[in-house]
């Protein structure tokens, strides 16, 4: 059940917890490029490790697989504090690419950057969670919306840099780069965050076994609207954006400079849509915005096919696909953060281990339905996934109290 009235007892925002968003903004951003470079630079992967394109598609599905992980990472946020996961999360990411950059063995590789994933999966639910503890829920989305920033900011900011990098140097130096910025962040969380003695005190009240969490979970109607929601939209933005970088190099020749700078169009459109987020979100009602915003991403799929060879037509079309598949999926994490107040990042778990597997199908289904049928039939599936999202979420929060 939705609850109105946040746990958090502030009545305000305090400047300390701000500053605070914004570190986790910044370091959050590190991750997110880490985990998204490899979709518009597969092709650059695959000649640089000397492997076939599905190779690193491979990469991909399984990277999305260490959101199973969440199972885990979730209810141990809730129990063991999430400064100490925060820090967790940089540490592997920071490893795990260095590990990566120092090799040219595809097997080497592949583990660096599933491993990097998983630093996603331990860092995301306890920043998630830290906003739901410390922000009133009527104004939760403008701070989530906040910290969704470096989602955009990874396309505006991070892709374009990682193609200069591989342009200038090679393909190792972008593993070099993250790496170090990893490093960089574990040591900003350790110093800006406050210490976890607050969260374990908290704690005490909430479920009190890791089985008893998901039982929970598995009979709340909205948790299971919400999980079944995350999985169709996140399979239906995945397989596109697996092929993207195909589409862009087959059909507007693009070189990987040229694919980086081109996300700055996705970039761009991401920001757009944290911003709407930000101003709008809490006005119309969370209830209201995600599916509005759905409803919108799925009809933007279908302007894909439209583009055919016209680079113009092309970003336009994927500016309002990522404008509004952002929009509603930062508003839905922030309605997610209160469907169980007592284990928020359990249900944020839950919803990213439901979207990491349906991100596993949109990988693993993005270039086998591009040899079939081209961008077409491509777009077509997006379409026909983003509806099914659209279904179970007015399911799951039918008879539910606006909010």
């Amino acid at each position: 059940m939705l609850n109105s009235d946040p746990v958090s007892s502030k009545d305000g925002l305090t400047g300390s917890i701000l500053w605070q968003v914004i570190v986790l903004s910044i370091c959050r951003l590190f991750i997110n490029t880490a985990r998204r470079f490899i979709y518009p630079f597969a092709p650059v992967l695959s000649r640089g490790l000397g492997v076939p394109l599905t190779a690193i598609t491979s990469i991909i599905a399984v990277n999305q697989g260490t959101s199973i992980l969440g199972i885990v990472s979730g209810p141990l946020a809730d129990r063991a504090g999430y400064r100490r996961m925060l820090m967790a999360g940089m540490a592997v990411l920071a490893l795990a690419m260095l590990v990566g950059g120092v090799t040219s063995f595809y097997w080497v590789v592949f583990i660096s950057l599933v491993t990097a994933g998983f630093a996603k999966i331990i860092y995301d639910p306890a920043a998630q969670a830290f906003i739901g503890d410390n922000v009133p829920f009527n104004r939760r989305s403008r701070i989530v919306g906040i910290l969704e920033l470096s989602w955009a900011g990874c396309t505006l900011a991070g892709i374009p840099l990682i193609g200069i990098l591989m342009t200038r140097f090679n393909w190792h130096a972008p593993f070099f780069a993250i790496g170090v910025l990893g490093v960089a962040g574990f040591v900003l969380i350790g110093f800006m965050m406050p210490a976890d003695t607050l969260v374990h005190d908290y704690a005490g009240s909430r479920v009190s076994t890791l089985a008893k969490s998901w039982v929970l979970l598995a009979h709340n109607r909205a948790a299971l609207g919400a999980v079944g929601f995350a999985f169709f939209a996140s399979l239906a933005n995945d397989n596109l954006f697996v092929v993207y970088g195909v589409w862009m190099e087959k059909t507007m020749h693009l070189s990987a400079e040229a694919i980086g700078f081109s996300t700055i169009a996705i970039g761009v459109a991401e920001l757009s849509g944290e911003i709407f987020t930000v101003f709008f979100s809490d006005r119309i009602g969370l209830k209201r915005a995600v599916p509005l915003g759905i409803v919108l991403s799925t009809l933007s799929y279908g302007l894909i096919p439209l583009a055919g060879t016209r680079l113009v037509f092309a970003l336009f079309a994927l500016f309002f696909i990522f404008l509004f598949f952002e929009y509603t999926y930062v508003s839905f994490m922030a309605l997610s953060t209160e469907i169980m107040p007592n284990s928020r990042a359990t249900i944020v778990a839950g919803v990213y281990v439901s979207g990491g597997i349906g991100r596993i199908f949109g990988a693993l289904m993005g270039v086998p339905v591009w040899n079939y049928g081209g961008i077409k039939a491509v777009a077509s599936v997006s379409v026909l996934m983003s509806a099914v999202g659209l279904g179970l979420m007015l399911w799951g929060l039918k008879k539910q109290k606006p909010t």
